[in-house]
């Protein structure tokens, strides 16, 4: 697929997504949302950390209004259904480590489309807002699985009800997001982070993952046999092995991703 709404970068193991709409803040279309979906599945079988981060000012302003000539055009439950869902899946199912480096201003589905990423980076000058409310919405593109998860449900339902805009440094204070960085030493921050996780040991990233995310349905027994049994999938692969001859060594782990 040729890209029209956004870029995408593989090199060295790491993707990087870039949104590519500067001059409509990155706002979402259908036509972006498929490619996005697209890239993120490629950039899964080529790449060992995926980053997805924004063009201009903004990262993303959510969905694009005048994608349909008037609102009662818009086939919102279509829409998630057909082109949301399938894109946040995709971005959460991902195998390997995600990052969402959030350059500027991340509202609606734009700040949920940030943190369905299993990492969330964002400079300092960025803020993330729910806006739905102020049309009569509710928060959608996971907005209501991921805020009371990462910061609450008392917050969650603050910035949901009042629609307020959450800084960067606020969204770290409070758990939805991993950091915020001032803004001079974000770009390279992200990209030392992002690169220390495609150098990584993917394969233990992927285990990390599924066991953090399913522990919310489990009970104690039932997660202290998942550990088990991805420890003892971990345990096989090449790169346990050369990890504890690195230490042993006294010298940095060279992962291969496998």
């Amino acid at each position: 697929m040729e890209y029209e709404t956004i870029l995408l970068d593989i090199t060295d193991g790491l993707a990087v997504l870039t949104l590519n709409r500067p001059d409509k803040m990155n706002a979402l279309t259908t036509q972006m949302r498929a490619e996005i979906t697209h890239a993120m599945k490629q950039a899964a079988k080529d790449a060992r950390c995926v980053v997805l981060t924004g063009a201009g000012p903004a990262f993303c302003s959510g969905q694009d209004l005048g994608d349909a000539s008037s609102t009662g055009k818009i086939d919102l439950e279509r829409s998630l259904r057909d082109e949301y869902e399938p894109m946040l899946e995709t971005i959460h199912n991902c195998p390997v480590p995600t990052i969402a480096a959030v350059n500027g201003p991340a509202a609606g589905a734009g700040a949920n489309l940030a943190l369905c990423a299993d990492v969330v980076i964002a400079t300092e000058s960025a803020y993330f807002l729910q806006a739905f409310a102020r049309i009569g919405l509710l928060p959608d593109a996971g907005g209501t699985w991921f805020m009371p998860r990462q910061m609450g449900l008392a917050k969650a339902m603050g910035a949901a009800l009042f629609a307020d805009k959450i800084s960067a440094r606020q969204a770290d204070e409070w758990g939805l997001i991993w950091e915020a960085i001032a803004d001079d030493a974000f770009d390279a921050h992200w990209r030392k982070r992002a690169s220390y996780l495609a150098s990584g040991p993917t394969a233990g990233f992927g285990a990390i993952k599924h066991a953090l995310r399913g522990t919310y349905e489990k009970t104690l027994p039932q997660q202290l046999a998942t550990e088990a049994h991805l420890q003892g999938n971990c345990g096989r692969t090449r790169d346990f092995s050369e990890g504890v001859v690195a230490f042993l060594e006294k010298r940095p782990a060279k992962f291969e991703g496998r």
